[in-house]
């Protein structure tokens, strides 16, 4: 059975109609030729296009001359009232700045430093899930991908007062479907009006609001001298090699706000789809409970994750099916030479790593759900240069490093103590707004594998 996959658009359709369909979900909003182009070009009134799936073209754009490609600002627009001026989407020298100071916090000595805090939040979704039944994962992988993050980066539980208020603030700003702002898709000069829902407002502001009270917490924690060693912690503590400067406490909530939206967001989407592929291939799923047996049989030991290696080839085809951010928006700053075309300055190029993961020139079985790829000698030169679920060169996520021990983790402690079963006829239909997510949930039936305690 081939994993669910949109149903695409007609080839052509007028400007209207695109909008409409881009309003409902990013990924049927694009017609089927894409898994098969190398580079699209798309025109509106305002605007040109680019969607590249060339290797050649993505290695110019992300690894080769990143700054020539800065990210656009359209889709800053929509995620203003949340992110500020955060690392997701400055560019130049302040997001030079901003990655000097935060990159330590994440550098590999400091993962095993974390694992602990993961491992917590794995046992507290274990036991939650282990009840058994019919469960929806999407809203149990949020969950548990916000208790991660709130244990690693403040060292609280997502049953914190503030952690809960804030885990239950962000679904609410996720349903307002922000990223859909007027000025994504209209040259709009700065004075204007951004017009953003009102709900959006409002959810954005308690979020900030509540951030804004863990970093004063904690600021005063470090003056203190009793602030816990985790990546607020170190953050906040980093100064900029080059200026001797540190985060102002605005700053802070504009990363801290950042820092949940990709850390929480795109580990959650991974983490449901990975449970419900594991559900519709029992036999993949047994090997990763076995391998989960032997690995974890010790507790909290950070030299597990080494050995979780077909786990993580499992995630790692979950992150190429259903990556979490399915498009990645860059403008360029010059003029370019595109397999030919002409492409002037303020030009969108799209990479999107959707349409590159299942692209049919590249991927053997694009659709398949096939772990074993991932070993296989043939498609080394696939994963080198169709893989970016993290994006890559200087801009590569800060975070992919703590996300490949976080989701093989999850999902072989999840595996180790649940039996997770395909309920037929109600398979996920996928949809992007945010990240990639299922239009109506994803609902499997979990049952205990062994006896917790």
């Amino acid at each position: 059975m081939i994993p669910p996959k949109p149903i695409p658009r007609p080839d052509r359709v007028s400007l209207w109609r695109h909008v409409r369909l881009f309003r409902q979900d990013i990924l049927s909003a694009q017609p089927a030729r894409l898994y098969r182009a190398w580079m699209a070009e798309f025109r509106t009134p305002f605007f040109r296009s680019f969607l590249c799936n060339d290797p050649a073209l993505i290695r110019r754009v992300l690894n080769e001359r990143p700054e020539d490609f800065p990210k656009s600002n359209r889709i800053r627009e929509g995620l203003n009232p949340l992110l500020g001026n955060s690392v997701f989407v400055t560019n130049g020298e302040v997001w030079k700045r901003q990655r000097r100071i935060i990159d330590p916090a994440f550098e590999g000595g400091r993962l095993r430093d974390t694992f602990p805090a993961m491992w917590e939040a794995g046992q507290s979704a274990v036991a939650r899930l282990a009840r058994g039944g019919v469960v929806e994962v999407e809203e149990e992988m949020s969950h548990a991908a916000a208790d991660v993050i709130f244990r690693t980066l403040f060292s609280i539980p997502i049953e914190h007062e503030v952690a809960a208020r804030v885990f239950e603030e962000f679904r609410a700003y996720q349903r307002t479907q922000p990223i859909l702002n007027i000025a994504a898709f209209l040259p709009l000069p700065r004075w204007f009006p951004r017009f953003h829902r009102r709900a959006t407002l409002r959810s954005a502001r308690v979020i900030r609001d509540l951030i804004a009270r863990l970093t004063e917490d904690r600021a005063a924690a470090i003056a203190a001298g009793c602030a816990p060693d985790d990546l607020a912690t170190k953050i906040m503590t980093t100064t900029d090699p080059e200026t001797g400067e540190r985060f102002s406490a605005a700053e802070m909530v504009d990363q801290v706000a950042i820092f949940f939206l990709a850390g929480h967001e795109t580990s959650a989407s991974a983490l449901a789809w990975a449970l419900y592929l594991l559900a519709l291939y029992p036999e993949v799923q047994d090997r990763v409970a076995a391998e989960a047996e032997a690995a974890l049989a010790q507790g909290a030991d950070f030299a597990a994750v080494g050995q979780l290696k077909f786990t993580r080839d499992v995630f790692r085809e979950v992150l190429r099916l259903y990556p979490p951010v399915p498009m990645m928006v860059r403008e360029n700053a010059c003029p370019e030479r595109m397999r030919d075309r002409d492409v002037r300055p303020g030009a969108q190029i799209v990479l999107s790593p959707w349409h590159l993961h299942r692209h049919e020139r590249i991927w053997p079985d694009a659709d398949a759900f096939d772990p074993d790829r991932w070993t296989r000698e043939g498609t080394r030169t696939c994963q080198r240069e169709a893989f970016i679920p993290f994006s890559a060169g200087p801009r590569v996520c800060t975070g992919a490093g703590f996300a490949m021990v976080e989701g093989p983790l999850l999902l072989a402690m999840l595996a180790r103590a649940c039996r997770f079963e395909r309920i037929a006829g109600d398979d996920p239909v996928p949809v992007a707004h945010l990240t990639v997510r299922a239009k109506d949930g994803i609902r499997v039936r979990v049952a205990p594998r062994r006896a917790q305690g």
